[in-house]
């Protein structure tokens, strides 16, 4: 008479094991995505830091050109020799120039002010899409990792409610992974 009750805990003992294996499945996923997502983040903060970075340089050199052309044109104004008068325009010509490249590079459209915010802008987007990304996976992680102590604990202490909790929790846990693959922004409140 034992041996069918035996037969019935090792039956469902395995299930809660392949429970276990599957939910461990998950949870690698899960930390891969998120380690995938943090180094992502952190690349993209890195570029946008260093296009905002490239970006103020190239936009203090700007300005500190048409200060000059400024104070060029002022002077330009108090010098009565023609000759001097034309060095200035020169000058100023130059220098508004060089202002004008800063702003339009047409041998470099990709380095000009604009487009350089552009691209800061979208790298910064993109790390805030990795950050989305990265909570979905921790949390995700956190729930499968829940999910695998109550599995244990089922084969432990042999109550089914464990191994249901653990189902449940597991399927959370995966559905939070798969929105961090799939849908990262869906669930605005968590990150």
């Amino acid at each position: 008479m034992a041996e069918p009750l035996e037969d019935a805990v090792e039956s469902a003992d395995k299930k809660v094991a392949l429970i276990i294996a599957i939910l461990a499945l998950f949870l690698a996923l899960a930390e891969a995505g998120a380690k995938n997502a943090e180094h992502r983040a952190t690349e993209q903060n890195i570029e946008s830091s260093d296009l905002y970075n490239f970006y103020q340089a190239k936009k203090v050199r700007s300005t500190i050109a048409e200060t000059a052309a400024q104070a060029f044109e002022a002077e330009r104004a108090a010098a009565s020799d023609p000759k001097a008068q034309e060095a200035y325009e020169k000058q100023i010509a130059d220098w508004k120039a060089t202002v004008a490249k800063f702003e339009k590079d047409p041998k470099s459209p990709g380095d000009s002010l604009d487009a350089i915010q552009e691209r800061a802008k979208a790298a910064a987007e993109g790390r805030e899409l990795s950050n989305h990304k990265l909570e979905h996976f921790e949390y995700a992680s956190g729930a499968l990792q829940i999910a695998i102590v109550l599995a244990s604990a089922a084969i432990i202490t042999g109550m089914t409610v464990l191994a249901w909790l653990a189902v449940g929790l597991g399927a959370i846990g995966a559905a939070l992974m798969a929105l961090g693959y799939l849908a990262p922004t869906a669930l605005s409140f968590l990150g």
